[in-house]
């Protein structure tokens, strides 16, 4: 079979019996036994569980029944997301044996559509990263080129579906933890609008800025994904009915270009792809507009400490005494302490260390009450813009997929190459990375960002790019 198939090629072989559900469910798992010896996506694979699923539909095609678009099709699950029974790590030795009491509400909703989740994908820990090199379970390998990075914070998700061990994947999205690592293996991210999907049973990093999105091989994958996990959910209280009354479909649109975009920093080679890709847009009919964000230059700074001082907040419940690692010590304090020196890795703890610093008294107002004041700022640019635009169209990241080891010693280095996607998480908007081509093996990808709940715009723009560039 061909690998990197889309969920409706995966649905017309099952409903046409060009392929029973288990052939199918077990010629991924041995796509996963042959790859991922080397690539290392996945931190678990639920092998007896899938094949039992896939039997099911199965015999559900047998008695003549019709199945959905989404049933009997393979899927990935990041390992930050609660799976009932299954352990759950978040990329931490914190949680290295925590087996998960129940689903995420994004689980249910695919169990509910039939999906049959492979596995768990392996993240940096905590969601905290840019490449999947801070993961207590080994570093993944960038399916176009094993010595690089897959990007991160989702980088197994992204992995997995490059390489064709999955036909799609869940991820979650901090500061570009979905956009990024789809950018560097080449497949399709999406980025959802802050609250059009539940949150529930995602391990909290920064709850202001966490989303949970669809990785996919094609734009229309991704719709497809977010159509089936979108929605209101009680035991979350940010999450919102979806407003269908906001969608409006249009033929022609407006597609602004922030000039802070396309400054100093981003390489020559993937500017001139993106350039290509504006090009592409005009010949689709879309008006292009130089725009400006002003505040653009502050977006890094103000999400990194907002999202210090809101981990250090969520990871504080991670004691040694409640679930998760414990390790004894002489005293309430001691174990404390050596709870959280054992369970937590470097970055984890550089993080919390900073995020307690910016919350403490002398330097909350000084910090992180300029920063939220910054972050309105930052929306107020992207309300403005949207005014005038129907969509703003940017690099994805300002360079490919960097060697690993490259950075990893570097946080500074490796906290700007989100600077193309921390501000989208600052607004709430969503957004999505689509491959516009290759400097050299290595996959580039663009970014598109629509207003609050306009998703639509995304999808269908998108879907005419890739009818134009065909397979890239």
């Amino acid at each position: 079979m061909k690998n990197n198939r889309t969920i409706e090629e995966i649905h017309n072989l099952l409903t046409q019996k060009e392929i029973s559900c288990e052939a199918l469910v077990r010629e991924y798992l041995q796509i996963i036994s042959e790859k991922d010896k080397d690539l290392h996506a996945f931190l678990s694979v639920m092998e007896e569980e899938a094949i039992a699923q896939a039997i099911r539909v199965d015999e559900k095609i047998a008695r003549g029944e019709e199945i959905g678009l989404c049933e009997g099709v393979p899927i990935s699950l990041k390992d930050n997301i609660a799976l009932k029974g299954s352990i759950t790590t978040a990329g931490s030795k914190m949680l290295e044996n925590y087996k998960a009491a129940y689903d995420a509400f994004v689980v249910e909703k695919l169990n509910e559509a039939g999906m049959i989740i492979l596995g768990k994908t392996n993240l940096d820990e905590f969601a905290m990263g840019g490449s999947t090199e801070n993961s207590a379970f080994g570093v993944t390998k960038n399916p176009h080129d094993n010595s690089r990075v897959p990007g991160g914070t989702s980088g197994g998700a992204a992995a997995s579906v490059a390489s064709g061990e999955v036909v799609a994947a869940i991820g979650s999205d901090t500061g570009g933890s979905i956009r990024q690592p789809s950018a560097f293996c080449g497949v399709v991210g999406l980025k959802t609008t802050y609250g059009s999907v539940s949150r529930s049973g995602l391990i909290a990093m920064t709850s202001s800025y966490d989303q949970i999105g669809p990785i996919t091989n094609s734009v229309r994958d991704a719709e497809i994904l977010f159509d089936l996990i979108r929605g209101k959910d009680p035991k979350d209280a940010t999450s919102v009915t979806y407003p269908e009354s906001f969608v409006k479909k249009s033929d022609t649109w407006t597609v602004g270009i922030p000039k802070e975009y396309f400054g100093e920093g981003l390489e020559p080679e993937v500017k001139e792809l993106v350039d290509a890709a504006v090009e592409d847009l005009k010949g689709l009919g879309a008006t292009i507009k130089e725009i400006s964000l002003p505040h653009a230059s502050y977006a890094l700074a103000t999400y990194y400490i907002i999202m210090f001082a809101e981990a250090s907040s969520n990871l504080a419940r991670f004691d040694g005494m409640r679930y998760g690692l414990s390790e004894d010590g002489e005293d309430l304090l001691d174990t404390y302490k050596e709870s959280r020196t054992k369970g937590f890795g470097r970055e984890v703890r550089r993080r919390i260390i900073l995020g307690t610093h910016v919350l403490s008294s002398g330097y909350y107002d000084a910090f992180y009450g300029r920063a939220q004041k910054t972050r309105v700022l930052i929306k107020q640019d992207f309300d403005k813009a949207f005014e005038g635009v129907d969509m703003i169209l940017t690099p994805t990241t300002p360079t490919p997929a960097f060697k690993i080891g490259e950075k990893s010693q570097d946080p500074l280095a490796m906290y700007l190459a989100d600077i193309y996607t921390v501000s989208v998480n600052l607004a709430g908007v969503p957004a999505i990375s689509i491959p516009c081509g290759k400097v050299g093996d290595l996959p580039v990808g663009m970014q598109l960002i629509a207003p609050n709940f306009q998703e639509h715009r995304l999808f269908d723009l998108g879907k005419k790019y890739e009818e134009v560039r065909g397979d890239i």
